[in-house]
This record gives structure tokens, C-alpha cells and sequence, in this order.
């Protein structure tokens, strides 16, 4: 019997798409995390689609995150400490040109890397942040909730988000950077449950005083979320652990109790809301509730008791609207007035306010924007960080559901850690900054190496060892290991076919057919790239471009041997033939990887754009030349580099 392989599906893209990769805070440079956890991927997958969708039809955005309370604590910092002379929104500006600065230096391809305060972008932004309150509002998703917020008794003042921090109060979290309603890792909860609460403006124990302020009713959703979450794990490629995630935030609320601090089981209980008991913990009670009322009754109760608790993660009302002078200016309504939005809903829409900025910039009518976030036929991918699941994947997608937007798909990476520590600018592992790894790798480098590192399965350590004392380095740098199969590998590949050719065929290419193997091989790694790309496996790509070229090199460099010794030219113009096949399935693949290395190899091989282009992606190269007998090749010169070494690597390598 004969069987007949089954010809590959091939994933569908969409024909609109934008891409957004996070929103930096506005008080530092971008330090490595920036670009290797988020930044990277984000860019190497919005020119893919460029290639795979047409330029036209991809929008690439993000920005710096102007407002909010950390940059007003940096800001205040920074005066204080007189290293500083200028306004605030000086202050922002300054971080902004340096943040797209390095953005530039890592070859990121942002179609525009705006600022939520700043130019054009900042008054649409504004326009924005009130069209989505009053889109919230007329749906009756919002309510006024008069909530304790931190006084500071001695310097006689409500204190932001960051200027309080104590111990997370969710069961389980070891975090003690919390601040007043959200800790480090993303845990969201009401001020009242902050552990240990401190002033970092005086040291002392904050008062609490009831404030005002609108907010979403993101507890309602959880039914609604709970069924996006059923949808995107039968009949999507979402992260698992991304789901995971959220469902931790849907389930009802929960209060911890430890047993030893419980005398008397029953009569606690009898002074509880009505809820139901777990008690399968050697070491604590779970307590659950039917809603948030209900368990912050029974918080009161064991405040009363002085019983210490935790509560569970649950969805708890998200604050739209806050009291800092620096942020967007909040509408007036019922009689709320002189405030300001919150950074975190704010930044939620930002993309939003930057595609229209981009696309007002290019002419394009007003509503433009909606056939890129709204349109059955587009797809938004957002690129986030781990911590910033529960924002990106609950609220924004609640929030977009009472709008009537459509969901954005969330590409969620793991931390990338630092010498196997999370680092933080706020830590006391300090993170390397961006700019200062370019000063002994090239962008393609630590392009390479950030995609191979695998972080939509884990978080994984990133180890450069120039960061190392002398005396602790051991064997080949990893930061160079995925780079080589350019620098080293690839380099060495093209140089062999262009001298070759060059030498025995006085520079033009044997017009030959390809052979079926060679054909079939890049046919599958084709395909394999496109599926990887699809799933963001972007570890897996760089998987496809080392058994891609190291098999080229293999077949290369035996088969000129070979023909060498036999003096065989026929086996060498296929070998050619072959190999500058090879290079060009190679070229179009790296190309969203390692762009200017790629742009090189193109000016060589003489050809036009559509070596990238994926409606020619099964092309052979003579089928991309207008007049394959005649074409020339540009001269290659001795000893050319197409991906280059870092000059410190080349220096290091001459001793």
C-alpha cells in the first residue's frame, strides 16, 4: 500500500495587524530587560508580518509611560538630590529621547515610539482617555467609591502609589515592595490590606483617609472572563501559563486564616457573612465568600478580633481615576472634579492613541485606527512583560468588552533574569541598561541571543560574561553562542559561494535546477519557521536557522571538496546553484531577526525586495533576477563580514 504525506497546513495571518510592545516608565533608560524580555520579540514578529502581510497593512507602536506615580517619585528624587534642574514634563522628555535612542541602537523598527504626555500623541491621548471614560460611563460600569487612601501626618499630605510600601497581603506572595494598592508582581487589592504600610516620605505609619474616586466594576466581569479564558484555551495558541494566570484572579473571594489564631471555629464563623469553609490545610482555614462585601465584612470581624489573615486573589473594583497632580486630566462628573486618571488604565489605551497619532501623521481618515483594533480581518499582538498579565489580560480585556472593541491577543513573556536573580532598577539587583551591553555586542548579537533564550516556556537567566570577574569566566561566552551561526557560520558560507564563484564562474551564477533534497529541506524549514513564528516560539526559530544553515555548510563545503578532487566543474555550478538557494531561503528567514546584516547580503546578491516578501518565499533566487543568464552579482572584496563582531570580540580575537 502507498501512503501520501499529507501536505502541511499553513497558519492563517491576519491581513491588518498591529503590534505593540509595552509602555517603559518615563523616570530611567531602558535597562536590558526592556529589550531582551519584550522589546525584541515584538519587533522581530511586526517584521515578519511586514514581510508575511505587506508593510502597509502592519502597525508597529509603543511609548514612553509619562504619567503616574513613580515618575513623580523619581522626578521628586532626582530635584531633592540636585541632579535634576527643569519641569516634570523636562524630566520625561529627557528619559523619552533616551529611551527611543537606545530603541534605535537595537535596530527596534517602531513605526512610532511616542510619549503619553508629549507632542501630538499626548493630546490624543487626552481625547482618548476621555472617550473611554465616557464609553464606560453611558454603559454603567463605573461607580463612585469613596476608599481610604494614605495620609502623611507629618508632611500633611495624601500619599501617591509609590511614596507607601509594606508586605502584599495576597495569600502566598512573599513581596514586601507592595505599594498602596498593588504590589511588584501585579497583585492587586484594596489599600486597607496592605501589611507593614510605611511612608517613604517620612518613615512613619501612614493614616487612612477616605477618598473619592471612579472606578470600574471589574468584579461583575468574572463569568465573562471566565469564558474568554474557556474560548482562548480551546481554540487558540495562548500561553498556558497566561491563562493560568488569570484564572487565579476569577475565582471567588477568599480569606486565610491560620488555625492557631482560631480558638473557637464556630463562633467565628457564626459572625461571618454567609460563606462556605475549606479546611484542607494541616495548617489553615479558607474561607469563602459570594462577593467582596461579604468578605470585607468578615475582614472587619477579624480586624475587630486583631486575628491576622491573607485574603486571596479575586477581581476587586479597578480605579480609574486617582488624586496626583501629574496625569491626564479626568472628566468632571457628579460632582467629582480636579482629578486625574490612574497610569494604569491610561497606559491600557495608549497603543490605541498612538496608532492614531501614527496614522494621522500619514494622512489617513480618523476612523482609520478602528480597521486595525476593530476589524474581523485584524488582529492586535501585545507584547508584555509576566507581572503585567493580570492589567493586559483582565482589565484591558474587560474594559475592551463593555466598549465593544475587540480583544487584543497578549504575547506574555517569563522573566529574564539576571545572573539567575530577578533584577530590578528598584531592586538590589541592578539591572545592566540596554545601551551599556553595546559596548561589547553588536544589536544582531543580543538579538539572537534574547530570542534563543525561550522565555514563553520559562523564565531563564541571562549570563553575559563580560559582566563576570576575569577569574570566573569559564569556556565560550553564551551570549555569543546563537550570534556565532552568523558571524561565524553564515559569514563564512556566503563568503565561500561569492569567491567561488567569482573564481571559477567568472561571477555569474550556473543556471541550474535545484536539487529535490535541497528543495525539500528548505521547503520544511520554511514552513517550520512560519508555524514557530505563528506561535511565538521564537526560541524555536532560531532552532530552524541553525540545522538550516549548519546542513548548508555540510553540503557546501563536502560537495567543493568533492568536486575539487575530481576536478568535477559540473558537481560545482550545482553545488552553487544549491547553496545560493540555501542563502536566500536563509536570508529572507534571518531578515526579521538581523535586518542589516540581511540588507547587506541583498546588495550583493543584486535582487530587489522581494527575497523577504513571503508571496515569494518558495521562489528561487534566478526567479527573483529579471535576467538570470546576465546577472551580475556584486564584487565581493576579500574578507567581508555581512553580520559583524563586536570590535571588542574582533580586538580579543587578534591576541
Amino acid at each position: 500500500m502507498e501512503y501520501v504525506k499529507e501536505p502541511r497546513k499553513r497558519p492563517a495571518f491576519p491581513k491588518r495587524a498591529v503590534v505593540t510592545a509595552g509602555m517603559p516608565y518615563g523616570n530611567k533608560e531602558l535597562h536590558f530587560g526592556h529589550i531582551g524580555g519584550v522589546f525584541v520579540h515584538a519587533d522581530t514578529f511586526a517584521r515578519f508580518l511586514r514581510d508575511r502581510i505587506g508593510a502597509d497593512n502592519v502597525i508597529f507602536v509603543s511609548g514612553t509611560d509619562c504619567y503616574g506615580s513613580p515618575i513623580l517619585e523619581g522626578y521628586r528624587k532626582a530635584k531633592e538630590a540636585g541632579t535634576f534642574e527643569g519641569t516634570i514634563e523636562d524630566y520625561v522628555r529627557k528619559n523619552h529621547e533616551a529611551q527611543k535612542d537606545t530603541l534605535n541602537r537595537y535596530e527596534i523598527s517602531l513605526n512610532l515610539f511616542a510619549a503619553s504626555a508629549l507632542g501630538r500623541a499626548g493630546e490624543i491621548h487626552r481625547e482618548v482617555s476621555r472617550e473611554v471614560f465616557e464609553g464606560l460611563y453611558e454603559k454603567g460600569t463605573l461607580e463612585k467609591l469613596s476608599s481610604p487612601q494614605f495620609y502623611d501626618p507629618k508632611f500633611k499630605c495624601l500619599l501617591n502609589g509609590r511614596q507607601v510600601i509594606g508586605k502584599c497581603p495576597i495569600q502566598g506572595c512573599q513581596s514586601e515592595k507592595a505599594y498602596a494598592d498593588e504590589c511588584d508582581l501585579g497583585h492587586q487589592y484594596m489599600p486597607t490590606e496592605l501589611i507593614d504600610p510605611h511612608s517613604t516620605l517620612s518613615g512613619l505609619t501612614p493614616e487612612l483617609v477616605d477618598v473619592t474616586n471612579w472606578y470600574y466594576k471589574l468584579e461583575d466581569c468574572i463569568p465573562m472572563m471566565q469564558s474568554y479564558v474557556d474560548d482562548l484555551r480551546a481554540n487558540s495558541n495562548a500561553r498556558k501559563f497566561m491563562l493560568t494566570t488569570i484564572e487565579e484572579f476569577l475565582k471567588p473571594p477568599y480569606i486565610y486564616v491560620q488555625k492557631k489564631f482560631v480558638e473557637d471555629l464556630d463562633a467565628l464563623r457564626a459572625k461571618f457573612p454567609a460563606h462556605e469553609i475549606i479546611d484542607d490545610n494541616k495548617n489553615s482555614y479558607t474561607f469563602v465568600f459570594k462577593n467582596l462585601d461579604d468578605r470585607d465584612a468578615a475582614r472587619k470581624v477579624l480586624d475587630g478580633m486583631e486575628i491576622n489573615y491573607r485574603t486571596g486573589k479575586t477581581l476587586v473594583p479597578f480605579r480609574l481615576s486617582g488624586n496626583i497632580e501629574w496625569g491626564v486630566p479626568f472628566p468632571e462628573k457628579e460632582g467629582l472634579k480636579d482629578l486625574t486618571f490612574w497610569v494604569w488604565p491610561e497606559s491600557l489605551w495608549a497603543p490605541i492613541s498612538f496608532s492614531r497619532a501614527y496614522l494621522e501623521s500619514k494622512g489617513a481618515d480618523p476612523d482609520e485606527w478602528k480597521k486595525y483594533w476593530n476589524s474581523d480581518d485584524a488582529t492586535v499582538y501585545q507584547f508584555i512583560g509576566q507581572d503585567n498579565i493580570s492589567f493586559y489580560g483582565i482589565a484591558q480585556q474587560a474594559m475592551w468588552e463593555t466598549l465593544g472593541l475587540k480583544k487584543t491577543f497578549l504575547v506574555p513573556n517569563n522573566h529574564i533574569l539576571f545572573m539567575n536573580k530577578k533584577a530590578s532598577s528598584s531592586g538590589s539587583i541592578k539591572p545592566p541598561m540596554a545601551k551599556d551591553l553595546l559596548e561589547y555586542y553588536t544589536a544582531e548579537q543580543m538579538r539572537m541571543h534574547f530570542l534563543s533564550l525561550g522565555l514563553a516556556n520559562k523564565s531563564v537567566s541571562f549570563d553575559p560574561q563580560v559582566y563576570l570577574p576575569e577569574e570566573e569566566r569559564q569556556g565560550a561566552d553564551p551570549v555569543l553562542k546563537d550570534g556565532n551561526l552568523l558571524t561565524n557560520v553564515f559569514n563564512k558560507i556566503i563568503r565561500t559561494c561569492f569567491y567561488t564563484l567569482q573564481k571559477d564562474f567568472d561571477g555569474k551564477l550556473p543556471l541550474r535546477d535545484i536539487s529535490e533534497s535541497v528543495l525539500a529541506e528548505a521547503k520544511d524549514a520554511i514552513l517550520t519557521y512560519e508555524q514557530n513564528m505563528y506561535d511565538h516560539q521564537f526560541h524555536k526559530i532560531t532552532y530552524v536557522l541553525d540545522t538550516l544553515i549548519r546542513n548548508m555548510n555540510k553540503y557546501l563545503v563536502n560537495n567543493l571538496r568533492t568536486a575539487d578532487a575530481n576536478n568535477d566543474m559540473e558537481l560545482k555550478a550545482q553545488v552553487l546553484a544549491d547553496a545560493f538557494y540555501g542563502i536566500r531561503v536563509a536570508t529572507a528567514l534571518i531578515h526579521p531577526i538581523a535586518p542589516t546584516g540581511c540588507e547587506k547580503i541583498r546588495e550583493y546578491l543584486n535582487v530587489d525586495e522581494r527575497i523577504y516578501n513571503w508571496d515569494y518565499i518558495f521562489s528561487t533566487l534566478t526567479e527573483l533576477m529579471p535576467d538570470p543568464a546576465n546577472h551580475e552579482f556584486k564584487f565581493l572584496e576579500p574578507r567581508v563580514d555581512f553580520f559583524k563582531m563586536h570590535e571588542t570580540q574582533l580586538a580579543a580575537k587578534e591576541q
